[in-house]
């Protein structure tokens, strides 16, 4: 296992990680992903500290905060083995104070969380959604509190917009509060739009990308492709409504590109999917799924060999689009490549020519 510095912390994550979404099983959508109990996930849980992957990531609202339950569960008596990572900010119920980031709602959720996790701290809490209705201020002050109380280690945002999360970092500097150092994105070769503007961001502020649904939304398993219809089992028949959408012949494009690999190498698809993502810039970790060992242990098979050039190429070509203004056209972006370094250094992976746009 290899691990990589979170950011501009120092904290270090291996570079995959395990995300806990299919434990609990409640509610329409998580369900379809998967309702793993305790001790089935005490199981997944073993698997991944025999391979190195100690981060785990969950939120309060995963099934109804079943999946922290389950987690939770699974980690006791090896709590100083792991990493728990944690969100917040999404509607957990229908009152004034079940979504958001305010002062009580953060700190009722943090405890909460604590609760339903079993342990005394939360290693990195993310918030799942930015809150307009909150001053950034207020947000950063409350967990600046939370930190100095020893309850959350370090903190992150997750599907923030750019000027979203430098607005809060610029805060954060202003007024001497910790600043985050995770971004929590989705990021895939069905999905680039994080390379656009998060990633330069990420790559300049010092934030580390926690990269969630890698296989673009259950659509690079394998089981997908060109001529091949959505097997009736797919969890994409319930799913798809709730996740990025991606127009067939994108995907199908991608697929295509994956299955040359995969006959060229002997890789599972989604293993090459998941190497591809980990030697991108700013990629601190990738967080897996899997709803059983089965699915585990083949995207472990991800680590511990790289793609060649010709086919970082090939699949660079296939899931590449337009980018939208600012950020097109592409002949302008190898313009102002030439006005700006390069992603080079720890907060960066290799890549094949500019990365934004591409």
């Amino acid at each position: 296992m290899e691990y990589r510095q979170l950011g501009a912390s120092g904290l270090k994550v291996p570079v995959l990680s395990f995300g806990a979404a299919t434990f609990g099983g409640r509610g329409p959508l998580f369900e379809a992903w998967g309702s793993t109990d305790a001790r089935e996930a005490r199981r997944l849980v073993d698997i991944c500290l025999d391979a190195g992957v100690t981060l785990f990531d969950t939120a309060d609202v995963y099934s109804d905060g079943a999946s922290e339950e389950v987690l939770g569960a699974a980690v006791r008596g090896r709590r100083d083995r792991v990493l728990i990572s944690t969100k917040t900010g999404l509607p957990t119920g229908e009152g004034p104070q079940d979504a958001g980031t305010s002062r009580s709602r953060l700190i009722g959720a943090v405890e909460g969380a604590l609760r339903r996790l079993g342990t005394d701290h939360i290693d990195l809490l993310q918030l799942h959604a930015f809150d307009a209705a909150t001053p950034v201020e207020e947000v950063l002050s409350t967990l600046d509190t939370l930190v100095r109380a020893g309850k959350v280690r370090y903190t992150g945002v997750s599907n923030f917009s750019g000027w979203q999360t430098m607005k809060s970092l610029a805060a954060a500097d202003r007024l001497g509060h910790p600043r985050y150092v995770a971004q929590q994105v989705y990021y895939s070769l069905l999905g680039r739009d994080y390379e656009w503007e998060l990633m330069p961001l990420a790559r300049d502020q010092g934030l580390g990308a926690l990269v969630w649904s890698p296989l673009g939304w259950g659509r690079l398993t394998g089981k997908v492709g060109r001529g091949r219809p959505l097997p009736e089992g797919s969890r994409l028949h319930t799913t798809a409504q709730f996740g990025p959408p991606v127009p067939d012949e994108r995907l199908y494009r991608v697929t295509d590109a994956l299955e040359k690999i995969a006959a060229e190498t002997g890789r599972a698809v989604p293993q090459i999917a998941l190497n591809w993502l980990l030697g991108r810039p700013t990629v601190a970790s990738v967080l897996i799924g899997a709803r059983n060992e089965k699915q585990l242990r083949q995207n472990l098979g991800a680590l511990g060999w790289s793609l060649d050039e010709d086919h970082l190429r090939l699949l660079d070509e296939a899931s590449r689009v337009p980018a939208p203004y600012p950020y097109f056209p592409y002949e302008i972006q190898e313009a102002f490549a030439r006005l700006n370094p390069p992603m080079t250094g720890p907060m960066s992976g290799p890549t094949t020519g500019p990365t934004t746009g591409s």
